[in-house]
């Protein structure tokens, strides 16, 4: 999937040899991190299992072993276990069952913004806030925010060096967002997905409650915690990327696009709108906060629908379609077209309709990276400008997505980096304030 941290330039999904040494505040099963909303289809290796495809297959001797963390022990979860399966967003009143989902996003949207506005107005500085206390001392709260750094270098290197662009206190959030993320997604669609049940999933969000409660399970957990109490982050959007997975659990189908937004807010407009606290907004934008969350949002939808359309081939694969049914009807074609993958003119008219939408989504979030802070605009603008690419790449394959993938090549991306610096030299609005 996609930044899906906003910042998510080049997921790599390549695993390299490497040494190190772990301790987590408690023991418990050992899992590994992959991610939906940042490296959608990597392959990585959980409780010694190999995932057996392609070429992604490696030794688990490999691995370092500060990856491996408790994701659902025991010990947590004891007295969790009878946990009934939550909706999140899709759980409202009767009144309220007529909203499209992109209202139902946008109230989410509204809500992050008011709690921004609301710390903006009690602090100048949103990173002067005290550490929390963590069992120990504060030197391991560091070595938490290291090892997610850690991985995030191991495993997303371009996306690592664009936060190094940052000043550390958002560097290190953000680390700690990629790393819930990925460990998030490895529950549906890792090495391990075929076991994972709702009631795993209910078990991963009482944990995510205590870690918005300051009582974080290991390490890398610390970390997190650490970073929403200092940011104003609101705990709905990583219960919505739960959501999402669940979603992964039951539905392999949408029906119209309404749905697939929905879906695509859970598993990476979330993120975007995360991101948006810890990124920071220009003290001299005049922007509304709901205008460059709305933005933030929009990028986060833009590169999952490019994930989707570069990964048709792949999901199909696994059983999945995700693209909307009623207009693969309307195009006059159907699953099977997509299960057989062939080439038609059917085909070609129908993705250029697709791609269509999915660029109109990364045009709207441009105007909101120009409100960013001045040393969150460059990655930004360099995802962005990135990821758009790959809807290049998937037009210059003849909109063969079936065995081909799509992929910006090295030269391309250097060629990039300077584009996207120039455009993160424009200032944010001082004028007239968009909406």
């Amino acid at each position: 999937m996609s930044l899906p941290l906003l910042l998510v330039v080049s997921p790599t999904s390549e695993v390299s040899n490497g040494a190190g040494s772990s301790s987590s505040f408690r023991d418990g099963n050992r899992i590994l991190f992959s991610s939906r909303s940042i490296a959608r289809k990597s392959n990585f290796i959980c409780e010694g299992r190999l995932k057996k495809d392609r070429k992604y297959r490696r030794n688990s001797s490999s691995m370092n072993p500060y990856l491996r963390y408790s994701c659902l022990g025991s010990s947590f979860v004891e007295n969790r276990s009878k946990l009934s399966v939550t909706s999140t967003m899709l759980d409202c009143s009767a009144g309220e069952m007529a909203l499209s989902s992109e209202q139902k996003v946008h109230n989410m949207v509204l809500k992050q913004a008011a709690l921004v506005k609301r710390q903006l107005k009690s602090t100048e500085n949103l990173e002067v806030k005290p550490e929390i206390v963590l069992p120990g001392s504060l030197g391991l709260l560091s070595e938490a925010y290291g090892r997610c750094g850690e991985v995030c270098a191991e495993y997303a290197n371009t996306f690592y060096l664009g936060t190094m662009l940052m000043t550390p206190e958002r560097r290190r959030a953000i680390w700690a967002m990629y790393v819930w993320c990925r460990r998030t997604d490895e529950l549906v669609d890792g090495p391990n997905a075929s076991h994972i049940t709702p009631a795993a999933l209910d078990r991963w969000e009482a944990r995510l409650e205590g870690i918005f409660k300051r009582h974080p399970f290991d390490m890398l957990d610390a970390a997190l915690s650490h970073t929403v109490s200092t940011f104003p982050v609101d705990i709905q959007l990583f219960r919505d990327v739960i959501e999402g997975m669940r979603m992964d659990i039951w539905k392999s189908r949408y029906k119209n696009f309404d749905e697939l937004y929905l879906y695509c807010y859970y598993v990476a407009g979330t993120v975007g709108l995360m991101s948006v606290p810890v990124m920071g907004i220009a003290p001299k934008s005049r922007a509304t906060t709901e205008s460059v969350y709305n933005g933030a949002l929009a990028l986060g939808i833009a590169n999952q629908l490019t994930n989707i359309l570069r990964d048709v081939g792949e999901d199909a694969r696994r059983g999945r379609i995700y693209l909307p049914q009623n207009e693969l009807a309307q195009a006059g074609l159907s699953d099977e077209d997509i299960f057989a993958g062939t080439v038609t003119d059917k085909w070609r008219n129908f993705m250029k309709q697709q791609i269509k939408r999915a660029r109109k989504f990364f045009n709207d979030s441009e105007r909101a990276i120009t409100e960013l802070s001045s040393a969150s605009r460059w990655p930004v603008w360099a995802s962005l400008l990135l990821y758009r690419q790959i809807l290049d790449e998937i037009e210059a394959n003849d909109y063969n997505n079936f065995t081909k993938r799509a992929y910006v090549n090295k030269a391309k991306k250097i060629g990039t980096l300077p584009i996207a610096y120039a455009k993160s030299l424009i200032p944010p609005s001082r004028t007239t304030a968009f909406k």
